[in-house]
């Protein structure tokens, strides 16, 4: 099925030299008297490696139909290897690489329920939920008189992470945060 490359945005996939890539970053450049170009950074879904496509914003681009998602439940990691879960069914368990995870093991907590993407018969992506709860587990002392417009300062959350968090967050409180850019997003 083709797409408008115009409508392609962070987080998309697409189909290139037919493998399934994850669009990692995109930007729309706009030059006197030329066209438009949009200039894509995807990730190769099976084997993780990036590149860079840069294709005219009036061009159309491959997405794959045959994508299918499936929940699962994410229970612990070793190592390099991160385990999950069926949904209601804890003693079917499988393992997925790091490197099929990527920075989203940032932002992995146990219990957290996920979707598995599948091409084909093949798990090649996971999708987190996009705003979660984290306790804040440490992060430096509150200013006297500190206001949520006031700045942030850097936070570690319970998955190891650190995100930015306004001056008044303190260790212990419960935030919310986006995980498709990592950034807090409002005290829970």
């Amino acid at each position: 099925m083709k797409e408008s490359v115009n409508n392609i945005k962070k987080g998309d996939f697409v189909v290139l030299d037919r493998e399934p890539y994850e669009v990692i970053d995109r930007e729309h450049i706009a030059m006197q008297q030329r066209r438009a170009v949009v200039k894509l950074k995807v990730r190769n879904l099976k084997n993780g490696k990036v590149k860079e496509e840069s294709m005219l914003s009036q061009g159309e681009i491959e997405v794959p139909e045959d994508l299918e998602k499936k929940p699962a439940v994410f229970a612990y990691n070793k190592k390099d290897e991160f385990w999950f879960h069926e949904v209601g069914n804890p003693g079917v368990r499988f393992m997925l690489k790091e490197e099929l995870i990527g920075d989203k093991k940032l932002f992995l907590k146990p219990k957290m329920e996920i979707s598995l993407l599948f091409y084909g018969e093949e798990v090649i992506s996971i999708k987190l939920p996009i705003k979660v709860e984290y306790e804040v587990v440490e992060a430096p002392p509150v200013i006297k008189g500190a206001t949520a417009s006031g700045g942030n300062k850097p936070a570690k959350i319970e998955t190891g992470a650190m995100v930015a968090v306004p001056m008044f967050i303190e260790t212990g409180s419960k935030i919310i945060v986006n995980t498709e850019r990592g950034e807090y997003d409002s005290k829970a």
